[in-house]
């Protein structure tokens, strides 16, 4: 542990103009080896920006931000538990409904999920928000991460389901069309998402952190 100077970023995360923090909730826990550092007697854990997209998302300059430390956040595509291990840090008095289809990553997660007592893993399909009804009574955030196609759909489904009024979208162009270039990509599901209700606050490339991605912002 080392002695640095923090600046806040957006709430619940700090820069030293290098690298971004968030403040550990389990102290002395790394989650994906994170550079653990202590200042004024409080543990902050390294938010690394190539192995999260929403890192890389604050790393790129964006600041529309709709996580408090008391918001009730659906994790769809939550794999492992590194980025929703962050956002667990950030809503450390809400909850995190971490939602994954993968059993591999979800044996992860749960390990991850034991020592942060907000976060909640849900082994379930994404695309079928009625599923996990039953556990998510209800959401503030809806955060997406899921490489397959429709992921704009996907997003609007469960904001649908859980009448949520805030969003982000983790754009994966390759998963979406290959064919196409990135940017035909992401216009396509900015429309998609507008067509359906929505408004799209900004739409962020999350390059060169992560290749062919882009962060979207929505509200209703």
């Amino acid at each position: 542990m080392s002695e640095v100077e923090l600046r806040p970023v957006v709430e619940g995360a700090w820069s030293d103009k290098e690298r971004l923090y968030t403040r550990s909730i389990v102290p002395g826990t790394r989650v994906y080896g994170e550079r653990l550092i202590e200042v004024d007697g409080v543990e902050y854990r390294e938010w690394v920006p190539y192995r999260s997209k929403l890192a890389a998302y604050l790393m790129k300059g964006g600041r529309e931000f709709p996580f408090t430390k008391r918001s009730r956040v659906l994790y769809l595509g939550a794999a492992s538990g590194t980025t929703a291990s962050h956002v667990a840090d950030i809503c450390s008095e809400g909850t995190v409904f971490c939602v994954e289809i993968s059993q591999r990553s979800f044996r992860e997660l749960v390990s991850v999920c034991e020592k942060r007592k907000n976060m909640v893993p849900i082994l379930s399909d994404a695309t079928k928000p009625s599923g996990y009804r039953f556990v998510v009574d209800r959401a503030d955030v809806v955060y997406q991460d899921v490489a397959q196609k429709n992921q704009a759909s996907i997003l609007t489904r469960n904001m649908d389901e859980f009448q949520v009024a805030k969003g982000m979208l983790a754009l994966k162009a390759r998963s979406e069309d290959v064919t196409s270039v990135p940017e035909e990509v992401f216009e396509r599901a900015r429309r998609g998402l507008v067509a359906s209700g929505l408004k799209v606050i900004e739409v962020r490339d999350l390059g060169p952190y992560e290749k062919d991605h882009a962060m979207m912002v929505v509200s209703r």
